[in-house]
């Protein structure tokens, strides 16, 4: 992977959920991590896509899927899909537990017509 400054393991992720979802009371679907920043974001089939509205606004250009299990990296500014990269600081996804989508509390009924596809 060749994404020099793009990546710093050290920086943990900045909470268990999408921090802009979060701030607005919104929900997501899958949720994604800058792997410069540490910015959690939801992922482009979630209403608020901001993990690519982060990659806008910052040019940070790699996020890891923030998901159980996965440990797939995705580059915005080239369009690759990397297998796998670094490990970054824990914790590696949202908590076990929360359901995808989330948080539980805020999903719609009818979440499946919100979604992009």
């Amino acid at each position: 992977m060749t994404t020099e400054h793009a990546i710093d393991p050290s920086v943990p992720p900045s909470g268990d959920g999408c921090a802009d979802c979060d701030a607005v009371g919104g929900w997501w679907f899958h949720l994604r991590r800058c792997a410069q920043c540490g910015h959690v974001g939801c992922c482009d089939s979630s209403p608020g896509q901001h993990a690519t509205a982060h990659f806008e606004a910052t040019g940070h250009p790699v996020v890891s899927s923030y998901e159980p299990g996965e440990d797939w990296f995705w580059n915005y500014a080239t369009n690759e899909l990397y297998e796998s990269g670094p490990s970054l600081a824990p914790p590696v996804s949202h908590p076990a537990g929360q359901p995808a989508p989330g948080p539980a509390d805020r999903v719609p009924a009818d979440w499946t017509r919100a979604l992009h596809r």
